[in-house]
This record gives structure tokens, C-alpha cells and sequence, in this order.
């Protein structure tokens, strides 16, 4: 696999983190302004936003919580040279789903639906790791 198409996927997925940063930093202004949050309400991480501002900014602190396995295991894949076609399958399934999380999390927020979106992130995500941790056991050494 070339450096490209291992590394896209993640690429994809930082895109993702960065577009919902970027959304959310004008609805907290707004909240701001508008009077509706105010620098001592929220200072400690207190959910005092509007309701949509809580809905992106919950979207994009997501990104930090599964997706950091993600870039981890595609980091090491690519330096032992272990990311073959099944590890980018994966990691576009991975990253397609959440995608699809992020985007019923910011509209309809279907929390079932979004549920089953992380699961399977989550079971493509847990067979790469899987498959990972065995090609790397099983290596004869050193590598």
C-alpha cells in the first residue's frame, strides 16, 4: 500500500475534528453574544450553551475519544509496514461510520441510530487493532 493510501483515511478523519471545531467556534461566540453563556458559567466545562451549540461541540470532543486508537494504530501500521488492503478497508470503514455518527449527532441526534453509527466504527476499528496485534506477535523478530 502506498503512503497515500494508508495515511487518507486519517487525513479524512482529521478533516472531520477540524470542520466541527470550526463550527462550533462561531455558535459559541454567538452564545456569547446573545447572552446566553457567559465566561463564569462555562469556564469548568458546565453545559450552560444553547442546545445546538452543545450538539456540535459534544460531536467534536467525540473526536477525541475512539478516534485517538484510530490514529494510533494507523501510525504504527505504517512505520512496522503492517498496513496492508484489509487494514485500509477498515480504516475507511471506520472513518465512513464516523462520519455518519458525526452527522446524525449534529441533526437529528437520534441517539440509537448514532449508537449503532459507533458500533460500527468501533467493531472495524477493534478488528484492525486485532488483526494488528497478531501480525505484530507473530512477526519473526527483530523488524
Amino acid at each position: 500500500m502506498t503512503v497515500q493510501e494508508i495515511l487518507l483515511p486519517l487525513f479524512v478523519e482529521v478533516v472531520l475534528t477540524f470542520a466541527l471545531l470550526f463550527w462550533l467556534a462561531p455558535l459559541r461566540a454567538r452564545d456569547f453574544n446573545a447572552g446566553i453563556a457567559r465566561p463564569d458559567n462555562v469556564a469548568l466545562r458546565e453545559p450552560n450553551w444553547a442546545p445546538r451549540t452543545l450538539q456540535v461541540a459534544y460531536a467534536y470532543s467525540n473526536q477525541f475519544e475512539l478516534p485517538v486508537l484510530f490514529y494510533i494504530l494507523t501510525i504504527l501500521a505504517y512505520i512496522t509496514h503492517l498496513a496492508g488492503v484489509i487494514f485500509v478497508v477498515l480504516a475507511w470503514i471506520f472513518v465512513v461510520f464516523r462520519y455518519l455518527q458525526a452527522y446524525v449527532h449534529v441533526t437529528s441526534n437520534k441517539v440509537r441510530l448514532r449508537g449503532a453509527f459507533f458500533g460500527i466504527s468501533a467493531i472495524a476499528l477493534a478488528i484492525n487493532w486485532t488483526i494488528y496485534i497478531f501480525e505484530v506477535l507473530t512477526l519473526p523478530r527483530p523488524l
